[in-house]
This record gives structure tokens, C-alpha cells and sequence, in this order.
């Protein structure tokens, strides 16, 4: 789970700005607040962030894909640039660098997770296990000195030669875990397998795999999908013939080469009219392509490719899978959503949130973030003030991110939506557009 997330110097965050899923001591909807005991503390399992267009929302989702590529993928070479994005407003930005630190919980143990970077190099690095009974130093790296490493580590001489073949731009935590040192792993791990970002623009990937014949999920996804009120009775998938998509050996290399077995690659067609799926099933490649079925007027069914469907319809089958998954017993995701309302309805939008919460008690351990636009979700009846956030950007281009439980006059009965859109807790666009549009 995650716990916060502190950046600094990214994008429109030029000062340290940090978002928490520490729970309030507020009793609103505690029934379904997680609880940690071994550390005395309870973790939100949503938090929604409004606010006005260019604010900042997207920007926050946009580190924490940073971070997540930076620890799965990393640098391939020497020369290769990080790709942070500074603040750009300020000259001085430009030469600091970007701050990122992680609080996450993984398994029954909290880990903070600390790194710092220019456009070339990893400046500072530190993991640190936050025990109960005090904090242990796990590694220390920083640009020009020798690293530092906890007494009696596991592997640690191993440890000492893969940090002197770290190159200045990858994170040690990262090459650690390629050249197969497990002692920080989970850790690793948790960024690759844990975190869970949807873009607005993604498609899906992962519907497509909960389509396969053997998926656990298969049948139950099918079951809600007419319960959307698309006009959609059920998905399917239907196999491509390679040769129509993949005209070269070139191009089929590179595609074999990003497959791993299960996994899978989203493809599009010379067209571009479709989305197309690879993936290796028994050795073999194979594309397909998910299609919907609409009840016609005499009885029977019309297959429907997904661009002929609505933008909503398309947006839904996107997210269904991640609603679907977090809501599973024992599941322990957390998922990233910018701009959840995109193309939904507002009830919609709400019908799955509903769904989520509902399932979320004392022991779950997954975990729903995203970005919207929709007010109307701003409802202490479906999210509790401290599950709410608002990104607001000053005259000088900075982001500031706050809380709903920091408003001091927001009880629990009051009609926050009221009070955002007048403007007193920021987050809205200051528009200056009066008689400026006419000619």
C-alpha cells in the first residue's frame, strides 16, 4: 500500500509537496478503513484529487509514472538522459534536482524509499525499513562518496560490487535487482507489480487478458458488462491473422522481443483503425483484437469492433478490469487513474466507486487514487474529507496540493461541493473571460 508520496522540483511541484493515505482521526466511514496493526496506523483505500484544469492533477500522476519507469526500466546506457522534468518557471529549478520519497507498505513491513536526480545522474538514493521500534538504514548512495549499507546485510560484499558497476544515471535499487540481488526486491517489486497506472488514453490491455479462456475472472467480468448500460450484452475476442498486421521480419522481432510468456504487447494496425493485442500463448504469437456483441431486433447478436463503440462505452471497458480486480478478496493493487470521469457519466463514475468501497473493509490492502473533473463526487456520503484532495496553481505556476480534512470549517455534514465551487477552497479556474469573446 501506499502511505505517501513526496516530490519536489517536478514539473508545476516546484516545493515540496507531499500526499498522504494516512487516515484521519475522523470516524466517518471507519468500517472500511484498513488497519495496520503491527504499526499502530490506518490507511485510506481511495483518495480522489480535483481541481481546475493545467492545476497540477495530472502532474502528480505523471511522477509517479516517472518514478515507476525509472525503477522497472531505468537507463540503458551511459549517455542516455534520466528524463526528469524540472520546474521551469524558475532559472534556479532547472540546475536542482528532482526529489522523490515513497512511505510504502509491503507485506507486514514500511519501507521509505528516497531518490534525487538531475537530468544525468541519481544525485541521492536511500532505503530505509521503518520498524515499530525505530528506523534501520537498508543503503545509503550519494553522488562522490562510498555507499552506505546496514551492519550484516544479506549479500552484502555482493552488494559493494554491483554498487561500483551502478552507472551515474540508473538507481542502484534497479541494478541491484538485475543482476539478481534479492535483499531489496520487495521493494523493486512493488513498483513493477504493485502500482498500477491508467492514463486517459490507455486501452485495453488488460481486458484483453481477462478474456482468455482460463482467466478466474472471465465469466464475472462478462456478467457485469450488460449491467453498464451500454447496449453491450458481452466482449469477446477474436484472433487476427499475423500476416495482415506484421509485414516484416524487423518488425516481428521487435515485437517477440517484448513479449514475455503471459505477458502482452498493445499493438495498433496500419490503419490505425484498431488496437490489436500480442502476446505468446504455447510458444506461439498470437493477435487478436476485442470485440463487443449488441442484441439485434430479431433475437440474435452483431459483433461490434471497439471503434464503433462510444468513447464511454470504450472508457468503461478500459476501467472495469481495474475495479473488477481491486475488489477481489486478498487483493493487493494499487491503482492509479487520471482523469477517472473521462467520457463517463457522473453516476456512472460513482456506480463504480460504490462497487469498490463496498468491498473494502479492516483487511483489505488495495488501494484506488485518481484525478477528476466531476464535482459531483465531492460527497461526504461517498468519500470521507480526508480521502479528498484539490490541486490549486498560484500566479507563479506552482502547484499546491490540499486537503479537505485541512479546512478547518468542513464538517461532516456540510455540502462541500457548494463551498468548492464558490471558489473558498480552491482548485477552480479563476476565469477572466467576461466580454472578452465578443467582437
Amino acid at each position: 500500500m501506499l502511505i505517501r508520496f513526496t516530490i519536489e522540483n517536478w514539473m508545476s511541484f516546484k516545493d515540496e509537496t507531499t500526499f498522504s493515505m494516512v487516515a484521519t482521526r475522523e470516524r466517518q466511514h471507519g468500517e472500511r478503513i484498513p488497519k495496520v496493526k503491527k504499526y499502530g496506523t490506518r490507511l485510506l483505500p481511495v483518495s480522489a484529487i480535483f481541481g481546475g484544469n493545467a492545476s497540477g492533477k495530472s502532474n502528480l500522476f505523471k511522477a509517479l509514472a516517472f518514478a515507476k519507469s525509472l525503477v522497472v526500466e531505468g537507463t540503458n546506457k551511459a549517455s542516455q538522459a534520466i528524463g526528469r522534468i524540472p520546474f521551469l518557471l524558475e532559472k534556479q529549478a532547472k540546475e536542482r534536482p528532482s526529489r522523490f520519497s515513497f512511505e510504502l507498505l509491503i507485506e507486514d513491513h514500511i519501507y521509505e524509499y528516497k531518490f534525487s536526480v538531475t537530468n544525468q545522474a541519481v544525485v541521492e538514493e536511500r532505503l530505509i525499513d521503518m520498524s515499530p521500534t525505530g528506523d534501520r538504514l537498508l543503503f545509503h548512495r550519494q553522488a562522490g562518496d562510498p555507499p552506505t549499507f546496514a551492519p550484516k546485510l544479506p549479500e552484502s560484499d555482493r552488494l559493494r560490487f554491483v554498487h561500483e558497476g551502478t552507472r551515474a544515471n540508473q538507481l542502484f535499487l534497479t541494478n541491484s535487482v538485475s543482476q539478481n540481488v534479492t535483499v531489496f526486491k520487495s521493494v523493486h517489486d512493488w513498483f513493477q507489480d504493485t502500482l498500477e497506472l491508467v492514463d486517459p488514453e490507455a486501452r485495453y490491455t488488460q481486458f484483453q487478458h481477462f478474456l482468455e479462456a482460463d482467466h478466474p475472472l472471465r465469466d464475472h467480468m462478462n456478467a457485469l458488462v450488460p449491467k453498464l448500460d451500454s447496449g453491450v450484452l458481452r466482449m469477446g475476442s477474436e484472433e487476427v491473422p499475423l500476416q495482415r498486421i506484421v509485414q516484416d521480419e524487423a518488425t516481428l522481432a521487435r515485437i517477440r522481443a517484448g513479449l514475455d510468456d503471459g505477458a502482452g504487447v498493445l499493438l495498433e494496425s496500419p490503419d490505425k483503425q484498431d488496437r490489436l493485442f500480442a502476446m505468446n500463448r504455447d510458444g506461439e504469437l498470437v493477435l487478436s483484437r476485442l470485440v463487443s456483441y449488441h442484441a439485434t431486433m430479431d433475437g440474435t447478436e452483431e459483433r461490434f469492433q471497439m471503434r464503433q463503440e462510444s468513447d464511454g462505452t470504450q472508457r468503461v471497458i478500459q476501467l472495469l478490469p481495474a475495479f473488477l480486480h481491486l475488489s477481489t478478496d486478498q487483493a493487493a493493487k494499487v491503482y492509479v487513474i487520471d482523469e477517472l470521469d473521462r467520457s463517463l457519466h457522473t453516476h456512472l463514475t460513482r456506480g463504480l466507486l460504490e462497487g469498490y468501497l463496498d468491498s473494502c473493509s479492516e483487511s483489505s490492502r488495495s488501494q484506488l487514487l485518481f484525478t477528476t473533473h466531476d464535482f459531483m463526487l465531492m460527497d461526504q456520503d461517498l468519500l470521507r474529507r480526508d480521502e479528498m484532495w484539490v490541486t490549486e496553481r498560484d500566479d507563479r505556476g506552482i502547484t499546491k496540493l490540499y486537503s479537505f480534512s485541512d479546512f478547518k470549517d468542513v464538517r461532516y455534514d456540510k455540502d462541500i461541493r457548494k463551498s468548492y465551487l464558490l471558489g473558498r477552497m480552491g482548485g477552480v479556474p479563476r476565469l477572466r473571460l467576461h466580454g472578452a469573446l465578443i467582437h
